[in-house]
């Protein structure tokens, strides 16, 4: 196991290099297949040709990219410098560059945002997780009656519907016309728990209920090919009650491709919930996100990729690791 897990650390540890390379390449090249200059962009359209150089300077832009990159891998790891000519601004690790718009590292930016994202996605995850999984698995031993129509046609509406538009009638109906909310205005959890809890019911629902109906769809499908198998057959003819059948064999077997999809969901929702904190006005990764493309803020734009890339191998590793435990018929080797 030790073994295994090391070398899925050395697997991550590539792959967010070679995500980094593919980031700041096109990073790189954007402006020159589009025509523009990264300096002239952060200084604004009344400039002159001095302010222009000093731009390019700070921002190491006169270097050859091999040395770009490599100052940019060095800034992670340990800091980075850039000079302004009259001073030095210093980035601390971990650095992923320098915000000319905001005029200040990426990462302080960042770092308040990610809290967000985790509340975000944390409490919507436990929610689409246990009404989606217990839904499909209602629905598949209720087969073709009137509860697993309902909750079908409820799933394929979930699916189906934008976040924005269900996250828009949810306010109009709970804050602005019944009035059992207040206005979404997010508070950190250890300043405010109330209003923190207030800010996130709704997109935590709004969430859920998109992601619940896809779980429960594919549990229901999982659910419905595993009770046909022989074992469960097998199990049953033992004289085992129906709830062991369920529980034990079906519904652990069933756990094996939720497990899969359910770190995928959550890893992506990790580096930024885009349309629900856009939708919500949640000062999350995603809302920085749409902010920095709006204002051409590339080096938010890498930052942000780049942590979303890190909690997407994260949660694949840790899927992994998690098959062993909950189907026996998995073998790490």
């Amino acid at each position: 196991m030790l073994v295994y897990l090391f070398r899925r650390l050395v697997n991550v540890v590539v792959m967010l290099v070679i995500v980094s390379m593919v980031t700041f390449g096109i990073f790189f090249m954007v402006p020159k297949i589009t025509g523009s200059d990264p300096a002239l962009l952060y200084a604004g359209r009344e400039t002159n040709k001095t302010a222009i150089e000093g731009i390019r300077t700070k921002m190491g832009l006169d270097k050859p990219i091999t040395t770009q990159y490599g100052l940019f891998l060095k800034g992670i790891v340990a800091g980075r410098d850039y000079d302004q000519g009259s001073q030095i601004t210093h980035c601390p690790a971990p650095c992923f560059g320098y915000s000319f718009k905001n005029e200040q590292p990426v990462w302080p930016d960042l770092k308040q945002r990610i809290p967000v994202t985790l509340s975000l996605a944390a409490g919507a995850s436990v929610l689409w997780l246990i009404g989606g999984v217990a839904t499909g698995v209602i629905s598949a031993l209720r087969r073709r009656t009137v509860l697993d129509r309902a909750t079908m046609i409820t799933a394929l509406a979930g699916v189906s519907l934008p976040i924005y538009f269900t996250g828009l009638v949810c306010s109009a109906v709970f804050i602005y016309s019944l009035e059992w909310m207040e206005t979404i205005n997010y508070a950190p959890l250890t300043d405010d728990p109330g209003a923190w809890l207030n800010s996130m019911i709704l997109p935590w629902v709004t969430l859920a209920f998109l992601f619940a109906a896809t779980y429960a769809r594919l549990t229901r499908a999982t659910m419905l090919e595993i009770l046909g198998e022989d074992y469960i057959r097998t199990a049953r003819a033992k004289g085992l009650k129906e709830q062991v059948v369920i529980r034990k064999h079906a519904l652990r077997s069933t756990l094996t491709p939720i497990i899969t999809v359910f770190g995928l969901d959550v890893g992506a929702l990790l580096g930024g919930a885009v349309l629900t904190e856009s939708t919500f006005s949640l000062p999350g990764m995603g809302k920085a996100a749409v902010d920095a493309i709006n204002s051409g803020d590339l080096p938010v734009i890498m930052g942000v990729t780049i942590i979303a890339a890190f909690f997407v191998v994260m949660a694949n590793l840790i899927v992994d690791l998690l098959y062993a435990v909950v189907d026996p018929r998995v073998r790490l080797t």
